[in-house]
């Protein structure tokens, strides 16, 4: 490989093609926040829509979580179009049980956050509520294998967001420990 010219990140750019490829793929911002909203409405009965689409919004802001969304929806893409070498291709294209790598990428996403991050994706990739579900029907011709993790970890990384910010809010403090 050569390189033709010099490299020059535009973190704009990186950031307006990780929503451009949640939309191509089906995800919207919408759906993430109600699964943000369905993770922590039992916590904070007063939340709404509009905070947790806000939470994931700041989510969403971040350069490491734009760098796994990219990384994911790109392998899920290469599976799709059979170009991963086997058994790999066999593994993703399948969404193998005990393949993991894909949790894996989405924990970078909730490591950014913290322990309540990782409590609710779990839960949240359990449940498979929301889009979570239908992601993983694997009834149309998309494979999902990284894209519903990552939309889990979206969601858990928001709602440990909102808890954070909620207990600052409790101490009187203006800045949370998580931003």
């Amino acid at each position: 490989m050569t390189k033709s010219k010099v490299y020059s990140l535009n973190s704009e750019s990186v950031a307006a093609a990780t929503k451009d490829w949640l939309a191509k793929r089906g995800v919207t911002r919408e759906q993430i926040a109600e699964l943000v909203l369905f993770l922590q409405k039992d916590y904070f009965p007063d939340l709404t829509i509009e905070e947790c689409g806000h939470n994931v919004d700041a989510v969403l802001s971040k350069r490491e979580v734009q760098n796994a969304i990219l990384t994911g929806i790109q392998l899920d893409l290469l599976a799709e179009e059979g170009k991963l070498l086997p058994p790999l291709q066999e593994m993703i294209e399948n969404d193998e049980g005990l393949y993991g790598c894909d949790e894996i990428l989405a924990l970078s996403i909730v490591n950014v956050y913290g322990s309540i991050g990782f409590t609710n994706f779990g839960y949240v990739d359990k449940l498979k509520p929301g889009i979570l579900k239908k992601l993983n029907d694997k009834e149309d011709e998309q494979c999902h294998t990284f894209l519903d993790d990552i939309v889990g970890a979206i969601a858990a990384s928001a709602s440990s967001r909102i808890a954070h910010r909620k207990q600052a809010e409790r101490e009187g403090r203006t800045t949370p420990p998580l931003d």
